[in-house]
């Protein structure tokens, strides 16, 4: 019997719990047993396991990948968070705001380090794709990164070149995690790139829904609003609002971030106020749905026809708030 979604995160979160790190030196594993009890939604190990299950039966097999791309992922986290100078995280303090900057660098690093002993847990003939996969992932992941910071100081930034950062920094973990599933259950080549196209798009579409969610979420869901607005982050929004405003309305939009005489509800209220004349919810909404239509065309394309691609339809629909 195929297990069911709950299940399957509930493996995880198991599997998780009983990786075992050391005790000692304290400071250097204790921040790395908190960052992974944090929770989250899991969805790169979920998206592995769910891409194992459609070509193999045994999910056992793929928890140390599942495990080895949650705790990757939860490196990249403490190191943003410094980037960031970010005091929260999920609700908590950062482990960067509760052991400090060297804590959070070498504890992450120590993440990364156990992600690839992780790895090692697979079956020996596989790993050298495996890894060849996994490392392509992780220096996609560094390069959308640093991208997103590149993007700070420039005035002007395409939609095409928020795309191609997203598509590195959000989208390259959950189609990492997605191909490394397929691979492990042993699909071949021409499934393995369709569920790396459906993972790229899945992603695109979620980072999407997260940039609109930040300006018109609602906040009974635990996200603040408009913190991207007085970060003056480059958003899919922001970006558009830009390609569609006069000059008069982009100067405002770039500087209103800064500006001390105006409180931060009334920063938001602006900026959102050009957004509505400007349309841009509106056009975010409708690349969200391209996106996301675009990614389940890419299962419909799957040389398997069974109840585990519906699982991962079914998924992928619950990451954004769908019923179907």
């Amino acid at each position: 019997m195929i297990p069911t979604n709950d299940q399957l995160l509930e493996r995880v979160e198991r599997y998780l719990t009983q990786i075992g790190f050391p005790d000692q030196p304290a400071k250097l594993y204790d921040p790395i047993g908190y960052s992974l009890s944090m929770g989250g939604k899991r969805l790169r190990p979920m998206l592995l396991l769910l891409s194992y299950g459609i070509f193999a039966d045994d999910t056992e097999q793929a928890l140390p990948a599942a495990a080895a791309v949650e705790v990757f992922h939860n490196f990249t986290l403490l190191h943003d968070d410094i980037m960031d100078n970010a005091a929260v995280r999920r609700g908590k303090p950062s482990v960067f705001a509760r052991w400090g900057q060297n804590v959070a660098i070498l504890s992450g690093d120590a993440m990364l380090i156990s992600a690839y002993r992780l790895l090692a847990a697979l079956p020996p003939q596989m790993l050298p794709r495996i890894l060849e996969r996994f490392n392509r992932m992780a220096i996609e992941v560094c390069e959308g990164q640093q991208l997103d910071m590149d993007f700070e100081s420039r005035d002007e930034v395409s939609v095409a070149e928020y795309m191609r950062m997203i598509a590195l920094k959000t989208s390259a973990l959950l189609s990492g995690a997605t191909e490394l599933g397929a691979i492990l259950g042993g699909a071949g080549a021409e499934d393995c790139d369709r569920l790396y196209r459906f993972a790229t798009e899945l992603g695109l579409a979620f980072q999407l829904q997260d940039d609109l969610l930040d300006s018109y979420g609602d906040q009974r869901l635990g996200k603040a609003i408009g913190g991207d607005i007085l970060e003056g982050k480059k958003t899919y929004l922001m970006i558009a609002a830009l390609a569609r405003a006069t000059e008069q309305e982009r100067t405002l939009l770039r500087t209103i971030h800064t500006n001390p005489a105006l409180t931060d509800a009334q920063k938001i209220a602006t900026v959102k106020a050009l957004y509505d004349k400007l349309e841009v919810a509106e056009l975010t909404r409708r690349e969200i749905e391209h996106r996301f239509r675009e990614a389940l065309g890419v299962l419909d394309t799957l040389s398997v026809r069974s109840e585990a691609v519906s699982r991962l339809r079914e998924y992928a629909a619950s990451l954004m708030g769908r019923n179907k």
